[in-house]
């Protein structure tokens, strides 16, 4: 291999070029110096979020509705943000893991024996059956099993009392 400018290099046995990137990574946990967590403080009651958290703004979950909280799940209207829209106008699918993924987190926290401090998705599987299209859909996430550390979530999207996508979360408390 030899060295061919700042970046390039050329290697006699195979005769291909290669470039050199370089990425530098800032990245932070929390949106504020002091590790606060802006959308969980003084949420309004039927809102699961405030605005600030990275997913959470994408998702638009500020404006979903809280329509069931109880113990080891909820319940949640939410509208589909022209920002997640494929060319087709159905939700992008790599967006739904992300519904997935937040949702799973907050149901986690409706348990009886709620997780102490942050949590980890350590296994996350999406199964999609219908495109999610309508303007508005709900979102349920249910506790299924806790044991140590770990627990198991299931979340359902459904459109028009049709299960359109059906999740199955795994996540590890830290106890951060």
């Amino acid at each position: 291999m030899r060295r061919c400018g700042p970046h390039t290099f050329h290697s006699r046995s195979t005769g291909y070029w290669a470039l050199e990137v370089v990425i530098e990574l800032n990245l932070t946990v929390s949106n504020s110096i002091d590790g606060r967590r802006p959308w969980a403080e003084e949420v309004p009651e039927g809102r699961l979020i405030n605005r600030g958290h990275p997913a959470g703004d994408l998702l638009e979950a500020y404006d979903w509705t809280v329509l069931r909280r109880g113990v080891g799940g909820l319940l949640l209207e939410c509208r589909l943000p022209e920002t997640c829209l494929d060319p087709q106008r159905q939700l992008f699918g790599g967006f739904t893991g992300a519904y997935v993924d937040l949702v799973a987190l907050y149901a986690s926290r409706t348990d009886a024996n709620p997780p102490a401090g942050f949590q980890s998705t350590i296994n996350m599987r999406v199964d999609y059956f219908e495109p999610i299209c309508d303007g508005t859909f709900n979102i349920e996430g249910r506790v299924l099993n806790r044991r140590g550390k770990n627990r198991l979530i299931s979340v359902q999207i459904r459109q028009s009392e049709t299960t359109a996508v059906y999740g199955l979360v795994t996540l590890r408390d830290t106890g951060e």
